[in-house]
Protein backbone atom coordinates (compact mmCIF):
# COMPACT_ATOMS: atom_id res chain seq x y z
CA UNK A 1 0.00 0.00 0.00
CA UNK A 2 0.90 3.73 -0.56
CA UNK A 3 -0.12 6.35 1.58
CA UNK A 4 -1.44 8.71 -1.44
CA UNK A 5 -1.16 9.29 -5.08
CA UNK A 6 -3.76 8.50 -7.37
CA UNK A 7 -4.97 4.67 -8.40
CA UNK A 8 -6.48 3.41 -11.88
CA UNK A 9 -9.31 2.45 -10.07
CA UNK A 10 -11.16 1.85 -6.58
CA UNK A 11 -11.00 -0.72 -4.14
CA UNK A 12 -14.04 -2.02 -2.72
CA UNK A 13 -12.06 -2.26 0.73
CA UNK A 14 -11.38 0.36 2.83
CA UNK A 15 -7.87 1.32 3.63
CA UNK A 16 -5.14 3.51 1.60
CA UNK A 17 -5.17 3.08 -1.80
CA UNK A 18 -1.74 2.36 -3.87
CA UNK A 19 -0.77 4.34 -6.17
CA UNK A 20 -1.11 1.36 -9.68
CA UNK A 21 -3.05 -1.04 -10.28
CA UNK A 22 -2.46 -3.88 -13.32
CA UNK A 23 -5.18 -5.69 -14.60
CA UNK A 24 -4.89 -9.60 -15.84
CA UNK A 25 -7.84 -11.75 -16.58
CA UNK A 26 -9.91 -9.37 -14.84
CA UNK A 27 -8.31 -9.14 -11.58
CA UNK A 28 -6.41 -5.85 -10.70
CA UNK A 29 -3.30 -6.18 -8.65
CA UNK A 30 -1.37 -3.81 -6.75
CA UNK A 31 1.66 -2.82 -8.23
CA UNK A 32 3.72 -2.95 -4.67
CA UNK A 33 6.71 -4.88 -3.76
CA UNK A 34 6.84 -6.79 -0.49
CA UNK A 35 8.57 -3.59 1.44
CA UNK A 36 5.72 -1.43 -0.10
CA UNK A 37 2.73 -3.75 0.97
CA UNK A 38 4.26 -3.49 4.84
CA UNK A 39 5.14 -0.53 4.83
CA UNK A 40 1.18 0.36 3.49
CA UNK A 41 -0.16 -1.60 6.47
CA UNK A 42 2.16 -0.42 8.86
CA UNK A 43 0.52 3.10 8.10
CA UNK A 44 -3.08 1.28 8.33
CA UNK A 45 -2.80 -0.08 11.54
CA UNK A 46 -1.07 3.04 13.06
CA UNK A 47 -4.16 4.83 11.61
CA UNK A 48 -6.41 2.15 12.41
CA UNK A 49 -7.65 1.80 9.12
CA UNK A 50 -9.06 -1.44 8.75
CA UNK A 51 -9.09 -3.72 5.33
CA UNK A 52 -8.25 -7.13 4.67
CA UNK A 53 -5.41 -8.59 2.01
CA UNK A 54 -5.85 -11.61 -0.69
CA UNK A 55 -2.57 -12.94 -2.20
CA UNK A 56 -3.58 -14.29 -5.62
CA UNK A 57 -1.54 -17.03 -7.76
CA UNK A 58 -2.29 -18.38 -10.89
CA UNK A 59 -5.25 -20.51 -9.32
CA UNK A 60 -7.34 -17.53 -7.79
CA UNK A 61 -7.21 -15.39 -11.16
CA UNK A 62 -8.40 -19.03 -12.57
CA UNK A 63 -11.29 -19.43 -9.57
CA UNK A 64 -11.68 -15.48 -10.02
CA UNK A 65 -13.81 -15.81 -13.48
CA UNK A 66 -15.48 -18.75 -12.54
CA UNK A 67 -16.83 -18.17 -8.97
CA UNK A 68 -19.12 -14.63 -8.67
CA UNK A 69 -18.68 -15.13 -4.52
CA UNK A 70 -14.99 -15.71 -4.91
CA UNK A 71 -14.57 -12.72 -6.63
CA UNK A 72 -16.78 -10.51 -4.58
CA UNK A 73 -14.60 -11.51 -1.46
CA UNK A 74 -11.95 -10.72 -3.75
CA UNK A 75 -12.67 -7.26 -4.59
CA UNK A 76 -13.54 -6.16 -1.80
CA UNK A 77 -10.04 -6.54 -0.43
CA UNK A 78 -8.19 -3.34 0.49
CA UNK A 79 -4.75 -5.16 -1.30
CA UNK A 80 -4.23 -7.13 -4.05
CA UNK A 81 -1.37 -8.67 -4.46
CA UNK A 82 0.34 -11.08 -7.16
CA UNK A 83 1.80 -14.44 -5.33
CA UNK A 84 3.12 -16.16 -8.58
CA UNK A 85 5.54 -15.79 -11.13
CA UNK A 86 3.34 -16.37 -14.20
CA UNK A 87 1.17 -13.42 -12.68
CA UNK A 88 4.00 -11.45 -12.96
CA UNK A 89 5.51 -12.41 -16.24
CA UNK A 90 1.98 -11.80 -18.15
CA UNK A 91 1.74 -8.64 -17.21
CA UNK A 92 4.99 -8.16 -18.52
CA UNK A 93 4.43 -9.74 -22.16
CA UNK A 94 1.25 -7.87 -21.99
CA UNK A 95 3.21 -4.33 -21.45
CA UNK A 96 2.16 -3.48 -18.13
CA UNK A 97 4.16 -5.37 -15.87
CA UNK A 98 4.13 -5.25 -11.97
CA UNK A 99 7.51 -5.01 -10.40
CA UNK A 100 7.19 -7.58 -7.70
CA UNK A 101 5.91 -11.09 -6.55
CA UNK A 102 4.32 -10.48 -3.28
CA UNK A 103 3.77 -13.82 -1.55
CA UNK A 104 2.06 -14.81 1.72
CA UNK A 105 4.73 -17.18 2.91
CA UNK A 106 6.78 -13.54 2.43
CA UNK A 107 4.55 -11.79 4.14
CA UNK A 108 4.27 -13.93 7.32
CA UNK A 109 7.36 -12.98 8.85
CA UNK A 110 7.81 -9.49 7.47
CA UNK A 111 4.75 -8.40 8.52
CA UNK A 112 5.45 -10.48 12.34
CA UNK A 113 8.64 -8.29 12.66
CA UNK A 114 6.91 -5.36 11.98
CA UNK A 115 4.73 -6.14 14.22
CA UNK A 116 7.52 -7.06 17.36
CA UNK A 117 9.24 -3.85 16.62
CA UNK A 118 6.14 -1.65 17.03
CA UNK A 119 4.26 -3.74 19.66
CA UNK A 120 1.11 -4.65 17.29
CA UNK A 121 -1.05 -8.01 18.46
CA UNK A 122 -0.78 -10.69 16.16
CA UNK A 123 -3.06 -13.85 15.63
CA UNK A 124 -2.71 -16.79 13.99
CA UNK A 125 -5.86 -18.86 12.44
CA UNK A 126 -5.87 -22.11 10.59
CA UNK A 127 -3.93 -24.87 9.58
CA UNK A 128 -4.88 -28.39 10.85
CA UNK A 129 -4.37 -29.22 15.08
CA UNK A 130 -1.08 -27.42 16.32
CA UNK A 131 0.02 -26.05 13.49
CA UNK A 132 -1.15 -22.51 14.08
CA UNK A 133 0.71 -23.42 18.19
CA UNK A 134 3.41 -23.91 16.48
CA UNK A 135 4.17 -21.19 13.88
CA UNK A 136 3.25 -18.55 17.25
CA UNK A 137 6.09 -20.52 18.83
CA UNK A 138 8.93 -20.22 15.82
CA UNK A 139 8.07 -16.48 15.20
CA UNK A 140 7.83 -15.82 18.45
CA UNK A 141 11.66 -16.92 18.87
CA UNK A 142 12.44 -15.32 15.69
CA UNK A 143 11.23 -12.19 16.23
CA UNK A 144 11.58 -11.50 20.62
CA UNK A 145 8.94 -8.82 21.70
CA UNK A 146 6.31 -10.57 19.16
CA UNK A 147 3.21 -10.05 20.95
CA UNK A 148 0.64 -13.24 19.77
CA UNK A 149 -2.95 -12.17 21.01
CA UNK A 150 -3.82 -15.78 20.39
CA UNK A 151 -4.41 -19.16 18.02
CA UNK A 152 -7.08 -21.29 16.64
CA UNK A 153 -7.51 -24.28 14.32
CA UNK A 154 -10.72 -24.77 13.33
CA UNK A 155 -12.32 -28.25 12.82
CA UNK A 156 -11.85 -30.27 9.68
CA UNK A 157 -14.53 -29.46 6.97
CA UNK A 158 -14.62 -26.00 8.20
CA UNK A 159 -17.13 -23.74 6.03
CA UNK A 160 -17.30 -19.79 5.72
CA UNK A 161 -20.64 -20.11 7.20
CA UNK A 162 -22.43 -22.04 10.14
CA UNK A 163 -21.21 -22.88 13.87
CA UNK A 164 -17.25 -23.53 13.24
CA UNK A 165 -17.11 -20.08 11.13
CA UNK A 166 -19.18 -18.86 14.21
CA UNK A 167 -16.81 -20.04 16.64
CA UNK A 168 -14.06 -18.79 14.70
CA UNK A 169 -15.24 -15.16 14.81
CA UNK A 170 -15.62 -15.23 18.53
CA UNK A 171 -12.06 -16.28 19.45
CA UNK A 172 -10.93 -13.77 17.02
CA UNK A 173 -12.66 -11.24 18.36
CA UNK A 174 -12.08 -12.39 22.49
CA UNK A 175 -8.12 -11.44 21.64
CA UNK A 176 -8.45 -8.56 19.11
CA UNK A 177 -5.45 -8.34 17.24
CA UNK A 178 -4.08 -5.70 15.32
CA UNK A 179 -3.12 -8.26 12.69
CA UNK A 180 -4.96 -11.28 11.63
CA UNK A 181 -3.51 -13.78 10.30
CA UNK A 182 -5.99 -16.38 8.10
CA UNK A 183 -4.99 -19.85 6.60
CA UNK A 184 -8.13 -21.74 5.97
CA UNK A 185 -7.17 -22.39 2.42
CA UNK A 186 -8.42 -21.13 -0.78
CA UNK A 187 -11.60 -20.21 -1.49
CA UNK A 188 -12.86 -21.03 2.24
CA UNK A 189 -10.14 -17.95 4.01
CA UNK A 190 -11.16 -15.09 1.89
CA UNK A 191 -14.84 -16.01 1.61
CA UNK A 192 -14.52 -16.16 5.42
CA UNK A 193 -13.33 -13.18 5.78
CA UNK A 194 -15.33 -11.38 3.17
CA UNK A 195 -18.44 -12.32 4.95
CA UNK A 196 -17.53 -11.84 8.73
CA UNK A 197 -15.53 -8.72 8.12
CA UNK A 198 -17.92 -6.25 9.58
CA UNK A 199 -18.05 -7.99 12.55
CA UNK A 200 -14.40 -9.01 13.19
CA UNK A 201 -12.33 -7.33 16.21
CA UNK A 202 -9.13 -6.61 13.93
CA UNK A 203 -8.04 -3.85 12.00
CA UNK A 204 -6.07 -5.46 9.00
CA UNK A 205 -6.27 -9.50 8.03
CA UNK A 206 -4.04 -11.48 5.69
CA UNK A 207 -5.15 -14.67 3.89
CA UNK A 208 -2.33 -16.61 3.53
CA UNK A 209 -2.85 -19.97 2.81
CA UNK A 210 -0.02 -22.60 3.39
CA UNK A 211 2.37 -19.55 4.63
CA UNK A 212 1.38 -21.02 8.61
CA UNK A 213 2.51 -24.46 7.88
CA UNK A 214 5.81 -22.70 6.39
CA UNK A 215 6.53 -20.65 9.39
CA UNK A 216 5.74 -23.71 11.69
CA UNK A 217 7.71 -26.00 9.78
CA UNK A 218 5.10 -28.88 8.84
CA UNK A 219 6.32 -28.04 5.19
CA UNK A 220 9.10 -26.88 3.70
CA UNK A 221 9.14 -23.97 0.83
CA UNK A 222 10.94 -24.90 -2.45
CA UNK A 223 14.36 -23.45 -2.85
CA UNK A 224 15.37 -19.85 -4.14
CA UNK A 225 15.83 -20.91 -7.30
CA UNK A 226 12.45 -22.74 -8.32
CA UNK A 227 10.24 -19.63 -6.28
CA UNK A 228 12.10 -17.04 -9.01
CA UNK A 229 11.90 -19.70 -11.96
CA UNK A 230 8.34 -20.15 -11.37
CA UNK A 231 8.51 -24.00 -10.07
CA UNK A 232 7.51 -23.78 -6.45
CA UNK A 233 4.12 -25.04 -7.60
CA UNK A 234 5.83 -28.01 -8.93
CA UNK A 235 7.87 -28.52 -5.60
CA UNK A 236 4.18 -28.49 -3.67
CA UNK A 237 2.69 -30.95 -6.73
CA UNK A 238 5.72 -33.54 -5.84
CA UNK A 239 5.12 -33.29 -2.20
CA UNK A 240 1.53 -33.43 -2.13
CA UNK A 241 0.34 -35.33 -5.43
CA UNK A 242 -2.72 -36.49 -3.87
CA UNK A 243 -4.16 -33.42 -2.94
CA UNK A 244 -2.81 -30.70 -5.47
CA UNK A 245 -2.80 -32.59 -8.69
CA UNK A 246 -6.34 -32.07 -10.03
CA UNK A 247 -5.54 -28.33 -9.01
CA UNK A 248 -2.09 -27.92 -10.77
CA UNK A 249 -2.48 -29.84 -13.99
CA UNK A 250 -6.35 -29.23 -14.59
CA UNK A 251 -8.07 -26.52 -13.34
CA UNK A 252 -4.96 -23.67 -13.54
CA UNK A 253 -4.35 -24.74 -16.99
CA UNK A 254 -7.22 -22.59 -17.79
CA UNK A 255 -4.92 -19.94 -17.13
CA UNK A 256 -2.81 -20.09 -20.03
CA UNK A 257 -6.18 -19.39 -22.29
CA UNK A 258 -6.96 -16.60 -20.20
CA UNK A 259 -3.70 -15.46 -21.12
CA UNK A 260 -3.47 -15.59 -24.76
CA UNK A 261 -7.45 -14.57 -24.76
CA UNK A 262 -5.59 -11.39 -23.18
CA UNK A 263 -2.42 -11.13 -25.33
CA UNK A 264 -4.39 -11.25 -28.42
CA UNK A 265 -6.80 -8.16 -27.48
CA UNK A 266 -4.19 -6.60 -26.86
CA UNK A 267 -2.36 -6.91 -30.29
CA UNK A 268 -5.63 -6.42 -32.25
CA UNK A 269 -5.59 -3.14 -30.27
CA UNK A 270 -2.02 -2.54 -31.00
CA UNK A 271 -0.70 -3.55 -34.00
CA UNK A 272 2.53 -4.04 -34.27
CA UNK A 273 3.22 -4.48 -30.86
Amino acid sequence: MSAGGASDGQHGGEGPRPVRRVGLGGVMFDDVNLEEAVAGLDRAIAGGIRGYVVTMNVDFVVRFRQDAAFRVACERAALRVADGMPIIWGTRLLGRPLRARVAGADLVPALCRLAAGRGHTVFFLGGKPGVADMAARRLEARFPGLRVAGTYSPPDRFEPEGAAAEAAVHVVNEARPALLFVALGSPKQELWVHRHWDRLDTTVALCVGAALDFAAGTQVRAPGWMQRAGLEWLWRLALEPERLWKRYLVRDAAFVGIFLTEWWRERIKTPGR
